[in-house]
């Protein structure tokens, strides 16, 4: 679907509508790329084609050997001198019309000048003006909050809680990176500032108090050491991935913790329905552009996604408690409405051939692509990661967040809330 948007250079609307902000910002820097890289092919075009004219006309201007002159009717060299000629105008004339002209245009640029000038008058005018008008509405402004002191307080006080929202607000992405070190740096504190209550209670307990301290850093050390250690083996992990060619991600590495408890879960919430994977043989299946009706949707999730496992869980082979089928935004968002942050739901999109991602987070819904145009799954604009099932996708940002200014965590599956389930017209 991206390679599609940069070939064309065009976006439908609706499909831009589903794109959060930041999805914007990646695609819209991807096609000003795309862009580059176009004017900077055609101007090495340019540059050869000037070359082989240059290179052309040079020789055509060698191989010139002699000037032929123009001849009159009487068989000499046809001359002209100006003014002497039938129809021509006099010098004198020719002069004339020269001044007239150059002084026509010296008097258009002095009034243009002018004008100018009369403009930025009128602007400076407008300006005090306004000026004045907005220091009279301030004046009646604070004419009222000095009759009520209490409404201006009150007023003051709600401007201050916006501002310090909108500077929350702002400041939440740098929070969210720094969390866990300044929540180790927190209970190191704690622990530090125990133990020095302890020791001013006791003396004696100085050397209880210095083990602890010591215990403390090794701890803060070691739990330091993992993490440089869990960074650089994702880091090779994504890169020897990347160079053998493998479509899926690095779903598998976070995959070893509550497995378990993880299973359970699934076993529980999952609901069992029987899937048929055989299609019967028909005509040759051709993928419009883009879905047209819900019959084609429906038609293509039988024919390529079914054979890919969509919506099932790996180990047990049933429909997964987090799938749904073509909902609409709107009633994904109420199937959420009373979920806990970090609930989530994978419905059919109707905008591309893939899913849409329905996530439930503090301040209410945000909605991700998965485009399954090929034959791999990720994130329209938001995730590199290429996963080879639609359940290693999820799986995967179940340990890893989609964005890092978001800090989306999939948690707990959101159901069906009907029966039959919404999406049985796609398994039947």
């Amino acid at each position: 679907m991206l390679q599609q948007i940069l070939r064309d250079m065009y976006i439908d609307p609706d499909l831009l509508a589903e794109l959060s902000e930041e999805q914007k910002q990646i695609l819209f820097y991807k096609m000003r790329e795309e862009q580059i890289r176009r004017w900077t092919e055609w101007d090495k075009n340019l540059h050869k084609e000037e070359s082989k004219m240059k290179i052309k006309a040079k020789f055509q201007h060698n191989n010139s050997k002699h000037i032929e002159w123009l001849r009159g009717t009487d068989g000499e060299v046809w001359v002209w001198v100006m003014g002497e000629a039938q129809g021509d105008k006099p010098y004198e004339q020719i002069c004339e019309e020269l001044m007239t002209e150059r002084a026509r245009y010296q008097a258009q640029k002095e009034a243009e000048e002018q004008w100018k000038q009369k403009e930025a008058e009128i602007e400076k005018k407008f300006r005090d003006a306004m000026a004045k008008e907005k220091a009279r509405i301030v004046a009646e402004k604070w004419k009222v909050e000095i009759e009520d002191r209490k409404a201006a307080k009150l007023l003051e006080k709600e401007f201050q809680e916006e501002l310090k929202k909108w500077e929350d607000e702002r400041r939440r992405g740098e929070e969210q990176i720094r969390q866990r070190e300044e929540l180790r740096a927190k209970e190191l504190y704690l622990n530090l500032k125990r133990a020095q209550l302890q020791s001013q209670r006791n003396e004696n307990d100085e050397q209880e108090w210095q083990e602890q301290l010591r215990k403390s850093k090794a701890a803060d050390e070691e739990m330091k050491h993992k993490a440089r250690r869990a960074r650089a083996e994702y880091h090779r992990q994504s890169l020897r991935a990347i160079q053998k060619g493998k479509v899926a991600g690095l779903s598998n590495l976070f995959q070893n913790t509550n497995i378990s408890n993880g299973q359970e879960s699934h076993q529980e919430n999952s609901i069992a329905l029987p899937v048929k994977l055989q299609v019967p043989v028909q005509k040759i299946w051709e993928r419009p552009p883009r879905p047209t009706s819900k019959d084609v949707i429906v038609r293509w999730f039988k024919k390529e996604q079914i054979t890919q496992r969509a919506g099932l869980e790996k180990d047990s082979g049933q429909i997964a408690p987090w799938f749904h089928g073509i909902i609409s935004r709107e009633s994904a968002e109420k199937l959420l409405m009373n979920m806990p942050e970090g609930s989530f739901l994978v419905r059919v999109s109707e905008k591309i051939w893939g899913y849409a991602l329905s996530y439930r987070h503090q301040n209410g819904f945000k909605h991700f692509l998965v485009d399954a145009s090929g034959d791999y799954y990720s994130f329209l604009g938001v995730d590199p990661n290429r996963h080879a099932t639609l359940t290693d996708l999820i799986d995967f940002h179940k340990e890893e967040v989609i964005t890092t200014s978001g800090g989306e965590l999939l948690g707990e599956p959101c159901g069906q809330a009907q029966s039959p389930p919404d999406f049985s017209m796609l398994f039947q």
